[in-house]
């Protein structure tokens, strides 16, 4: 059902009951639909997320690439009270990161990245949330104007494998949801995870399907490491477009893990 032309306009989904409802600028969306899309791609994969943790009975989200805390004050708007473990390599990030976090008790900051090996490296520092320890392609830097002149900073670098105890210490019976937004360096996080992979409910990860920096893998790259070990997907969200060609640059896939299979298994069989 839509109202009258000029005016925002109502959209009802839903069969018969039609009981999801969308109200929109349609000439906004006509006029940017690349800003309508992501909009609304971005409320999906937070919908989705939050469903997945509550399905899953996850309480422990490990936030790598944590940047200002945007994820984990979502997940705190959106109704998640368990814990909350947020990886940032960057200082002044970090600041933000613990200001925020200092009344809330079961959310805890990190000062690192995660890799496949521990030690320290030289991050590229761009504005904003596009920072990497992968330098930018030349197709990013026409993508984005950011990303032609960076600064450098030596940061720390964490395997997951050896952090784990610490991120989950004091949680009975922990169940695990891993989320990665490292900017072309997710599958080095995720290697990092070694013998705790298996453990993990859940995840997701930004996947590229135009990488923005050298080295960075493509989506189909980052899909079957993950499916080899044990993930399946459960969501594909866009994250961003480049207007001038209209492809897709990366998308948010959301992974429930084997940990997470094995207990939707048992449960179905004990249902039966």
């Amino acid at each position: 059902m839509e109202n009258r032309s000029g005016s925002p306009r109502v959209r009802r989904f839903g069969g018969r009951g039609q009981d999801v409802a969308l109200v929109y600028d349609h000439e906004a969306a006509v006029d940017r639909p690349w800003r309508f899309e992501r909009v609304v791609s971005d409320f999906l994969c937070e919908n989705h997320v939050g469903w997945l943790l509550r399905e899953l009975d996850v309480n422990v989200v490990l936030d790598v690439g944590a940047n200002k805390g945007q994820f984990a004050q979502t997940l705190r708007r959106n109704g998640y009270r368990g814990r909350i473990v947020s990886f940032e390599p960057l200082p002044n990030f970090v600041e933000e990161l613990r200001a925020l976090a200092a009344e809330d008790p079961d959310w805890l900051v990190v000062d690192a990245a995660l890799g496949d090996a521990s030690g320290s490296a030289e991050i590229n520092v761009v504005d904003g949330a596009m920072s990497s320890l992968l330098p930018s392609s030349d197709f990013g830097k026409e993508w984005s104007h950011k990303l032609r002149e960076t600064t450098t900073q030596t940061i720390r670098i964490e395997r997951l494998d050896e952090v784990y105890a610490d991120a989950v210490a004091g949680v009975g019976s922990p169940r695990v949801y891993l989320k990665l937004d490292t900017q072309g360096f997710d599958l080095e996080a995720f290697r990092g995870g070694g013998s705790v992979v298996p453990s993990l409910m859940g995840m997701q990860s930004e996947v590229a399907m135009v990488p923005i920096y050298d080295g960075m893998p493509r989506f189909a790259e980052q899909l079957s490491v993950y499916e080899a070990a044990g993930f399946e997907t459960t969501g594909l969200f866009q994250v961003s477009r480049d207007k001038r060609t209209l492809r897709v640059i990366e998308f948010d896939l959301v992974m429930i893990g084997p940990a997470g299979l094995a207990t939707r298994r048992a449960a179905r069989r004990g249902a039966n």
